[in-house]
């Protein structure tokens, strides 16, 4: 991966550029923002930087030896880690080293619920356990094996059991010369502080609706007019607008439950509302938290569309045409009820309530809330 290869983040770019030509690379980088921005792209470009052995024009050269092994995913001295699931004997990252290279080959913006998906964890939390701590640090006490550092790239360091994150603080801390970590969070607040505090941070913005439109065209061979719908409802994230492009039948599952559950919401359908609950019960865990955040993302939509709003709305043809009557809907009486009753489902659902109640107990709140009338402007 080189640097030319990142779709945005010029300024970012640049900065670890120039730590690295400077020879001042920190022992511990982290790059956080949103899922699917490419952080982890750039990571590995990072890591490819600093591995070549002939700079060209401030990237790596992308010929010699160092950057081949790169390309091909077995460069000797690039460590992966990254959560798994401990079952048949699965303890740390090396164990799924298969599917990672799928992973990283045909999902290279790392969006997590694939990543789930390609090692079936079903309703399992993929997590980095102490073991895997044990093995970093083994694998740090070694040389490096031909190039001037090792390198240990992490994704998602928030995935770390507390334990695993504790038996890490004095290597990050004071590593061997020849070793630097490089950790690309999805979200840094939840990320050990002791860890956090100890790395050189960089936050990646969203990227532009441009950058994942011209992405998706001409790298996945999106249609135009798609590719631009996609990059509408992304929200900034290149992983997102490829798992809408790549798998529409689900954006299309949740659009048509989404509206059929507001209907059924403001008609007070109490016995369909239950049989939509235990639907969506059924999706199993992940993939009823990504209907959650679609649910909470169209009733932020539809609350900007009733304010008149259109240039900042992100949605696809299909969910406007439902929003031009539902939006009057959400309104500022109720958008922050909504809101927070959609969060806290959310919440539970995570952390394994059960999910029939819960969705049937959101479903009747929601009833309250579109019922809940328009307040009334006050003369100024």
């Amino acid at each position: 991966m080189k640097f030319s290869e990142i779709a945005g983040h010029n300024e970012t770019i640049r900065a670890l550029r120039s730590i690295v030509d400077a020879g001042k690379i920190p022992h511990a980088i982290m790059l956080s923002g949103i899922s699917g921005i490419g952080k982890f792209r750039l990571a590995r470009a990072l890591a490819q930087y600093i591995h070549c052995q002939n700079h060209v024009n401030g990237d790596s050269c992308g010929v010699c030896p160092s950057c081949k092994q790169h390309q091909n995913l077995n460069n000797p001295d690039i460590h992966f880690i990254y959560p798994v699931i401990k079952r048949d004997g699965i303890l740390v990252s090396k164990d799924l080293a298969d599917c990672w290279k799928e992973m990283m080959t045909e999902w290279s913006y790392m969006p997590p619920e694939k990543w789930n998906e390609i090692i079936q964890a079903g309703n399992s939390r993929p997590a980095i356990y102490v073991t895997e701590s044990e093995d970093i640090i083994a694998r740090a006490s070694l040389s490096a094996y031909q190039e001037n550092f090792k390198i240990f790239l992490m994704w998602l360091p928030e995935k770390m059991r507390p334990e695993a994150a504790n038996k890490l603080l004095k290597i990050i801390e004071e590593p061997y010369d020849d070793t630097i970590f490089i950790l690309v969070s999805n979200d840094d607040s939840k990320v050990l502080p002791t860890i956090f505090s100890r790395t050189q941070r960089f936050h990646l913005l969203p990227l532009s609706s441009d950058d994942i439109s011209r992405h998706l065209a001409e790298n996945r061979g999106i249609p135009g007019t798609i590719a631009s719908a996609a990059s509408r409802i992304a929200e900034g994230s290149m992983g997102r607008a490829e798992e809408i492009t790549c798998h529409p039948e689900e954006l299309m599952q949740f659009s048509e439950l989404f509206k059929e559950t507001m209907r059924m919401a403001y008609g007070l359908k109490a016995k369909r509302l239950k049989e939509l609950s235990e639907t969506m019960a059924a999706m199993g865990r992940e993939k009823l938290l990504r209907f959650i955040a679609y649910c909470g993302r169209m009733v932020r939509e539809n609350f900007i569309y009733n304010l008149k709003m259109p240039q900042i709305v992100m949605m696809t043809p299909d969910e406007e045409n439902f929003s031009t009557r539902f939006s009057p809907f959400i309104h500022e009486g109720n958008v922050e009820k909504l809101s927070d009753d959609i969060s806290k489902a959310a919440y539970d659902i995570e952390r394994n309530a059960n999910a029939k109640i819960v969705m049937f107990d959101l479903m009747l709140l929601i009833s309250q809330s579109v019922r809940t009338p328009k307040p009334s402007r006050l003369p100024i």
